[in-house]
């Protein structure tokens, strides 16, 4: 259920000196322009030279050599524009990667010519995409052998890369990956609560499930309309609390969001074969909302946080429920239903509302909600929406930052009347789709508290033919990078204080 393979070993080195024959490939991300003076500091100069002039450097170009010691090491050379932005970083050190995949090597070393900030962006980038590519995600295969063994990077010192905070957002991006990767009847209610109990342990957070009978009481008729198709009654909401040493505060700092279909069948309006094939993914936003809280707790972050992840499948059945149904959310909105596949913005009303009675300054969720979204952006980038105009700024500069790139969606109150209803407070949906991840936001904010400041993340990028950024693999872990950017790097809790 969990990944057992072991992260690779990290050690610092100085100097280049000795680096090219302690590791099986070097790579080196160089600036543009870029001289022949710039290799001195290699080992085996002249070959790095010779490598550089092979013919005009361009940036986001790779070209790659053996050098001349006994083991014969791999030299990998790529070329970082000067004004490069991380996700360019980000995906040339994929590339790079990917040159040096072909040796299998065991021990990696990563480098920059790079001076100043230039030299940390570019030596994160390599971390990062070292640390993607050196992890497996889930395989059942009969032959078990071991295509990856990378163990160890020897990363460049001196350059003032953030080693802690490096190695924390690539073990929560992997685990997001390895969670969303997991077949449907591996990764099943039962299962990936058992799986949350353990990693909580772990961490050291308090773990509370709320079960059907639990969501009943609370009046979560929404998540318990989308759950009743399903033949064993294990769905449920998982509340996970984070609290920092000598901080013993109820009321959370943060409230983390996350869907969790396991999956996704479209109920009764079922989908059809190829919209339902990858549907094991549309849990990835709970995996995210996971991942993120224990990084934060990982990282001993100075805030008070929690998750609430809605766990459960949408299934068609004699007992699934049905359009024109109307369903009570816990916070006593009435909800008419038009179309069954429109399930994540059911269970995550729900959950918000009960998130919302816990007072947190801020609640971000997470969810692959609408098509619309990818339509709008492809699944280059993901969709953000917020009940704070003032943040669109933060919001932004945290995807730009983290090379997990957003764009602001217009959260305007005049959408609300494409949800009239005229037996409800609301409609689930509308018929036409035109605009529903808008549309789809406005919904939830129904059941966000007005006093509390809400981003929503419409998670298009959750999964991408042929990877994202540093990731080579079509399951991403979109979402922990820009959240934990968001949170430790823009502040943004400080942002709100600043900007009231």
């Amino acid at each position: 259920m969990l990944p057992a393979a072991r992260a690779p070993r990290i050690v610092t080195s100085r100097t280049f000196g000795g680096a090219g024959a302690a590791v099986d490939a070097l790579l080196v991300m160089a600036p543009l322009p870029a001289t022949p003076r710039l290799f001195a500091r290699l080992p085996d100069a002249a070959r790095w030279r010779e490598l550089h002039a092979r013919g005009v450097a361009r940036a986001g170009t790779v070209r790659s050599t053996a050098l001349g010691n006994r083991g014969q090491t791999l030299a990998v050379l790529g070329y970082v524009a000067p004004d490069a932005s991380p996700f360019e970083r980000l995906t040339l050190a994929a590339r790079m990667l990917k040159e040096a995949a072909a040796r299998n090597p065991a021990t990696l070393g990563l480098a920059t010519l790079s001076g100043g900030a230039g030299a940390r962006g570019a030596l994160e980038a390599l971390i990062a995409a070292a640390l993607a590519y050196a992890f497996p995600l889930p395989s059942f295969r009969s032959d078990r052998r071991d295509e990856r063994p990378l163990r160890r990077l020897v990363v460049q010192d001196g350059t003032g890369a953030d080693l802690e905070y490096a190695t924390a957002v690539a073990r929560g991006t992997n685990l997001a990956r390895w969670l969303t990767a997991l077949p449907p009847n591996i990764l099943d209610a039962s299962s990936y609560r058992r799986a949350i109990a353990r990693l909580a342990r772990a961490h050291g957070l308090t773990l509370r499930w709320l079960d059907e009978r639990a969501l009943r009481r609370a009046g979560a008729g929404a998540f318990l309309a989308v759950s009743s198709g399903n033949a064993e009654r294990g769905a449920g909401i998982a509340h996970l609390r984070y609290r920092p040493r000598r901080r013993r505060a109820a009321r959370p700092d943060l409230a983390l969001i996350g869907k969790g279909i396991l999956f996704d069948t479209g109920g009764v309006n079922l989908k059809t074969h190829r919209s339902m094939l990858d549907m094991h993914t549309d849990m990835s936003g709970s995996a995210v909302a996971l991942a993120t809280l224990l990084a934060l707790a990982e990282l001993r972050a100075p805030l008070a946080a929690d998750a609430w992840l809605a766990i459960t499948e949408n299934h068609i059945g004699p007992t699934a429920y049905r359009p024109q149904e109307i369903v009570t959310a816990a916070n006593g909105v009435t909800i008419q239903v038009i179309h069954t596949d429109a399930e994540g913005r059911m269970v995550l009303a729900d959950t918000l509302a009960l998130a919302g009675r816990t007072r947190p300054r801020l609640m971000l969720d997470f969810a692959t909600l609408t098509g619309a979204c990818v339509y709008s952006l492809t699944e280059r980038m993901s969709g953000v929406f917020s009940n704070r105009p003032q943040l669109a700024d933060t919001l932004t500069a945290a995807g730009r930052v983290s090379g997990e790139r957003v764009w602001n969606f217009p959260n305007e109150p005049d959408y609300d009347t494409d949800l009239e209803s005229k037996v409800a407070d609301i409609q689930q949906c509308a018929l036409e789709g035109k605009g529903d991840h808008i549309l789809a936001t406005r919904f939830l904010s129904r059941f966000v508290p007005e006093e509390t400041a809400w981003v929503h993340v419409d998670l298009s990028s959750a999964t991408r033919s042929g990877g994202l950024a540093h990731v080579g693999t079509d399951v991403t872990g979109f979402g922990v990078r820009f959240a934990l950017e968001l949170l430790c790097g823009q502040d943004v809790l400080g942002a709100l204080e600043r900007r009231r």
